[in-house]
């Protein structure tokens, strides 16, 4: 038998809101099994939601979230024309992410430039100047010039 979930069980495990969860029922993405007034998760909508979360925080739509459930959970059928609307959706995904996977580099090399230069900036600051007398050095973080007390 597989393994059930409460949605209190399913938030908490996630870190994120019962209403979160809600939300995604809401907008079709998950479909719990009901008892009455109870909400169980299966294995299924565990799955689903940890894809939606991941898809969600790379700026994916709840369209294109959708999408990718689809094309990850449903059967691929055996025609032609099934199986070809399934590759143009992998392939425009793929797309998808491989664009925001080079942004995501370009921002952090430039993140990278930035942070090597602040080292450097701040190694600077560090070093006493050279030539200048000791009552002119200055350390902007540190004085070691002045006597305790």
């Amino acid at each position: 038998m597989s393994a059930t979930y409460s949605i209190s069980a399913l938030a908490s495990e996630l870190a994120i809101t019962t209403r979160t969860i809600r939300f995604y029922e809401e907008q079709g993405l998950l479909e719990p099994e009901r008892r009455g007034q109870e909400r169980i998760y299966h294995e299924r909508d565990r799955s689903a939601l940890i894809l939606v979360l991941r898809a969600k925080r790379l700026g994916f739509s709840l369209n294109e979230c959708q999408a990718l459930l689809a094309l990850c959970t449903q059967p691929a059928g055996d025609d032609a024309a099934g199986l070809g609307a399934r590759m143009e959706g992998i392939v425009a995904l793929r797309s998808k992410l491989a664009e925001q996977r080079e942004a995501m580099e370009q921002l952090d090399q430039r993140l990278a430039d930035a942070e090597t230069k602040a080292r450097d900036q701040l190694e600077t600051l560090r070093v006493p100047r050279r030539g200048s007398r000791p009552d002119e050095q200055q350390m902007t973080l540190f004085r070691f010039d002045q006597p305790d007390g």
